[in-house]
């Protein structure tokens, strides 16, 4: 199993990073801000004009250490990442499978009935802890239940897949306003991205793409690509697998996050600003905050559902990248997409 790895967020503006042997140094102009050994890294996450010498990205694709570059406001600009690695079988035969839709389905189903399911398991357990039950989220869930007995019962292609994950989203984001129990200037009335144009959407986008990263290093790691998928169709410049991978992930480890800053008021909605074209921006403190508590929410051990072992939140992708890289070698029959319990 591979060790869990810290990843360094690096929000500093005017930062530049560059090797000394085998350390990554943090400076800003001549004062030295932080010195961590290359091999305690799994992955580096750039905000804003931070900067990246050319030896350090060579020793990190050489070390598979990830680096991705995003704006200050958490938007995806780019990567680096060195060759993939692992079996060049395993990757044709993923081509492959990706290029029949048949087959492709099934695994795409496998995922989107993990990730239907853990929509309603969200909703479930938040209608449990609220002092009274709430007839919204108990009509969602049941709606979501319906969704799941389709997907299980109902042989479908990849279109008809799409629509019934695109319509359990609905149904799951209508809702998602009553998860929020202590509102503090905090409202959610529907999905918005590219922008986000309130404080919880600000959030959930910038917890997906910090999702996203840790998702397309665990595919790497084991030997996938992350850019050919079987649930989202290929684009250029887009992560198919790593989206798909992450649909598992997306309602118990950042939606759940999301929530609990908001109603354990680790976040404020004054952490936030609208721009002139509306769109939200969270401000560095609240950004610092989001990152601590995805670094120690991912520190969390839990007992995988399939695999029956703890290991801690932050080794899941690896986990599920692994389990989906030995169903491809023909090691396991189907893909145990990950359904929280």
């Amino acid at each position: 199993m591979r060790k869990l790895l810290n990843t360094l967020f690096v929000t500093t503006q005017g930062a530049y990073l560059a090797q000394e042997g085998e350390t990554v140094v943090v400076r800003r102009e001549q004062e030295i801000l932080l010195r961590l050994p290359i091999h305690t890294l799994s992955g580096i996450v750039c905000f804003g004009r931070v900067s990246v010498s050319p030896p350090l990205m060579g020793l990190c694709a050489e070390r598979q250490v990830l680096i991705s570059f995003l704006s200050e406001t958490g938007r995806f600009l780019g990567r680096v990442s060195g060759p993939v690695a692992g079996n060049v079988l395993l990757r044709r035969r993923q081509y492959r499978l990706a290029d029949e839709p048949q087959q492709a389905a099934v695994i795409a189903r496998a995922i989107v009935v993990a990730k239907v399911a853990n929509c309603r398991n969200v909703l479930l357990r938040a209608n449990r802890e609220l002092p009274r039950r709430c007839p919204e989220l108990e009509g969602a869930a049941e709606t979501l239940a319906q969704i799941l007995d389709r997907l299980e019962r109902t042989e479908l292609d990849l279109d008809s897949l799409r629509g019934m994950e695109g319509e359990a989203a609905r149904k799951y984001f209508e809702v998602f306003d009553r998860l929020i129990v202590n509102p503090d200037g905090f409202h959610f009335r529907g999905r918005s991205r590219r922008p986000p144009l309130d404080p919880v959407n600000a959030l959930l986008s910038f917890v997906y793409t910090l999702l996203v990263h840790d998702v397309t290093s665990a595919l790497e790691s084991n030997g996938l690509d992350p850019y050919v998928g079987f649930l989202h169709a290929d684009r250029p410049g887009r992560p198919g697998l790593a989206l798909d991978l992450m649909e598992e992930f997306r309602p118990i480890l950042a939606d759940r996050l999301v929530l609990s800053l908001i109603n354990r008021r680790q976040v404020r909605a004054g952490g936030f600003q609208t721009t002139e074209s509306g769109a939200v921006l969270m401000d560095e403190a609240t950004r610092r905050e989001v990152l601590a508590a995805w670094q120690k929410r991912k520190q969390e051990e839990v007992q995988h559902p399939f695999i029956g072992e703890s290991a801690p939140l932050g080794l899941f992708p690896h986990l599920q990248a692994l389990l989906l890289a030995r169903h491809l070698r023909g090691d396991l029959d189907a893909y145990p997409a990950l359904v929280w319990r």
